[in-house]
This record gives structure tokens, sequence and C-alpha cells, in this order.
């Protein structure tokens, strides 16, 4: 009796199959769209060929912080207090800066409790992926407003936010974060390409995704619901992206496309829409970000990219080695050492 062989599995360049890139079953609400963050992580992890083990993930509290359990099974992960991702992120790559960094936030916790944490990784420079899961709500407390809801939006309740709302991309831009994008979870092939262009730099990206919150804020009245972003979303530009491995053919036509080149040879293709749009130039990522608030709209796409600034690793000039595998010898000064400092200061 014959038997069909199975057909060979898919894999990546470094030889692996998708599997070792998922994690455990979700455990969030249907239609989440921080799922659908997920799935793209997973896709674009697999696609760039990183290895799991590579990989720290670090997350806070809220609904965001369950999505690292969702990816990268084999990689390494922190689940922080309310918050404080960052300065965990931070410490891990200092000890171990040859690890590939991705921060999961939520807007709760990255605008409110985390604000200083942030704003000092931002300062920093430092060299990870940071996704804000940005659905307006706190969804673990109820569903109140968070530091990132708009002007005008309603709660299911009928409340409607009065406060002014805190704009992480202009925080991000602002403050020195030298990748800044903004998408939207529904978009499967932007998202995408975002991420793996993150995951290419060489510094800190800051990615805002708009994630409705389907059980308390996703119905009318919301800014931050399915519907809401469809109706008002407008892409910066059509984006591409071709990986530094991948052998690059590009056919450019004068005036219709931009390409950014990252550290490590991959390529960001920018295909220009109704917007003359240059990543690059900073003044002008401010002031497109404030002219689409001004309009109601939200701005998707890369908003702002720095290949040149130092990252906080290189700043500090630290040895190839990672210092968590220094031996004792070479990070613990001698009884001579010692004294002789002790002197200077007599």
């Amino acid at each position: 009796m014959s038997t069909t062989p199975a057909p060979p599995r898919k894999t990546n360049r470094i030889g692996l199959d998708v599997l070792p890139y998922r994690g455990g079953r979700t455990t969030l609400c249907a239609g989440c769209g921080h799922n659908s963050i997920t799935e793209r992580l997973i896709e674009a992890y697999y696609e760039m060929g990183v290895e799991p083990w590579r990989v720290a993930k670090m997350s806070g509290i809220g609904c965001s912080s369950k999505t690292p359990a969702y990816f990268l099974s084999q990689s390494h992960g922190f689940n922080a207090v309310h918050g404080r991702a960052p300065a965990v992120a931070t410490g891990a790559l200092l000890g171990n800066h040859t690890l590939q960094c991705v921060v999961i936030s939520g807007d709760g916790d990255t605008a409110s409790i985390g604000i200083g944490q942030f704003m000092h990784m931002l300062r920093r420079n430092v060299p990870l992926t940071y996704i804000i899961e940005n659905n307006g709500v706190y969804g673990l407390t109820k569903g109140q407003f968070s530091a990132t809801a708009d002007v005008g939006s309603k709660l299911k309740t009928g409340i409607v936010n009065e406060m002014h709302p805190i704009d992480c991309c202009l925080m991000g831009i602002e403050l020195g974060a030298t990748l800044v994008a903004r998408s939207f979870s529904g978009d499967k092939r932007q998202l995408s390409a975002i991420l793996k262009a993150a995951i290419a730099h060489n510094g800190l990206s800051v990615i805002d995704v708009i994630s409705p919150c389907v059980t308390f804020n996703d119905h009318v009245g919301s800014t931050k619901s399915y519907a809401w972003m469809k109706d008002h979303e407008e892409p910066l530009h059509e984006l591409d992206f071709v990986p530094g491995f991948s052998e690059i053919e590009v056919e450019l036509e004068e005036g219709e496309s931009r390409v950014v080149v990252l550290h490590d040879g991959s390529r960001v293709l920018l295909h220009k829409l109704e917007h003359d749009y240059d990543p690059t130039n900073r003044f002008h990522a401010v002031e497109v970000l404030h002219e689409a608030t001004r309009r109601q709209e939200v701005l998707t796409g890369i908003i702002y990219l720095d290949n040149k600034r130092a990252n906080f690793t290189e700043t500090l000039d630290m040895v190839d080695v990672p210092l968590a595998t220094l031996p004792m010898e070479r990070v613990r000064p001698t009884r001579q050492v010692l004294e002789q400092i002790i002197e200077e200061f007599r």
C-alpha cells in the first residue's frame, strides 16, 4: 500500500518553519486588534529570518502586555510592572546588546503611568522596537478613557472625552526616537512593512498602532474604532520593504518613489501618493501630524526616519562582548585599584 509523502515544510532563510515564531493561544477578545498585530509580528520575524532565541520581549501591564505570550515561543521574555518595560528593556540591552529587543506596550502603559520611562527611552535612542497597541481606553479596567483618547470621542456609556490627547508619535519625533511610524491593526500590508523596517533599524523604533477594542471602544462615536479608522485613515505613502539579504532590484520613476536605505542594507520604498513627503525631515514630520489632527485624519506610514544618530549602546562606547558574559576579573576592580581610587578622594 503506497502513501503520498507529506509536502516539504516551507522554511525561511535560516531554515526554520513558522512554528518557532508562534506562541500560545490568545486569550484576548475575539476580533481584538491586538491579535492582528501578533500575526504581523510572527510574519515579520519569520520572513526576516530572525533567530527567535536572539529576541527579548518586554511588556508592562494591560491587555497589550499579553501579546508577548502569543509570538516567538523560544525567545526571552519579561513581564514588568505597569509602565516600567522601557527601563527593564534598557537594562537587558546594556547587559547583552547583541539581543534584539521588542517592547509591547499599550496607550495606558505608555502615556499614563509609564510616560516618564517612555520619555527617557526616547532621548537615549535605545536600540529596540517599541510597539504601542493603542485603543484609547483601559481595557482591563472596564474601558475608561486613556491619555491618547481624542477630544470628542465617546464611550459606550455616552461620556464624551474633553481632555487633549497625548500623541506618542509627536513625542517620539521631538524627544529622540529615530524611526517613528503609525499604522492600523487592520492594514496588514502596511503594518508588516513597518515592522520589518523597525526590526532592521539600528535605533529606537516607535510604532503607534491604532488597535480597536471590540469590547469597550468599537462603537459609533469612538475615534479608535474600526469604522472610524476606515473612514479617517490617510496613508502618507504606500510602503514596500526589501531586506538587505535579498537581491535588491528596484525600478523607480523620477518623482514617484523614494528609497531610504537602513543600516543593514535593507531598503524602505516609499511610493508617493498625494503627499510630497520626506520622512527624514523632522520639522515637516511634526508639521504634518499637527495638520492631520486639525483635519481629523489619522496619518499612517513611516512618519520620521533618521539613520545617522548613534543609538544608546553606541553612545556609551560599550565593549563588543556582552557585559553579562564578561568574566569577574574584567568587571570587578582589584584591591589595588580600589585603594588607588580611595586615595584620590582623600
